[in-house]
């Protein structure tokens, strides 16, 4: 009993002291509606000089389009629709243009798709034999246009 007086003793000097300095002594607020959540759509998009997704990176964006499109991708939004479409099979993206003349000099260039699409994690990578043969592969999209 001596506890119990002394605990209430000590809540309500707290209580007091904080009304005095300016503090309500509220019960905690009650947690906020939920937002709605969106599966994830994030991806790491790079351009590399060489045969491997571990060679040196030429150049890479960024790109989200779950809620909205976004990201370092100079055309986000064409670039969800795209991946859209296709429900994020890059190789469906990768279509070869075969009326695009490149020469057959072996300077290989890679690309990568590396991330999170609709909330299941990708990796996807395709090497071309030169950076004319990319464009040649990508020419129909914008995905790696960048």
């Amino acid at each position: 009993m001596r506890h119990l007086l002394r605990d209430t003793a000590f809540t309500t000097a707290l209580a007091t002291g904080l009304a005095l300095v300016g503090v309500a002594a509220s019960p905690v607020p009650a947690q906020a509606e939920p937002t709605r959540l969106y599966p994830a759509s994030a991806l790491v998009l790079a351009v590399a000089k060489g045969e491997s997704p571990a060679a040196t990176i030429d150049r890479a964006v960024t790109l989200s389009c779950a809620p909205t499109p976004s990201g370092t991708h100079p055309a986000p939004e064409t670039a969800c629709e795209e991946l859209n479409a296709v429900d994020g099979d890059f190789g469906q993206l990768a279509r070869m243009n075969h009326s695009t003349p490149c020469t057959h000099v072996w300077d290989p260039v890679t690309v990568t798709g590396e991330g999170v699409w609709k909330g299941k994690r990708v990796s996807w990578s395709a090497t071309y034999g030169n950076t004319c043969a990319m464009n040649a592969g990508m020419a129909r999209n914008t995905v790696f246009g960048f």
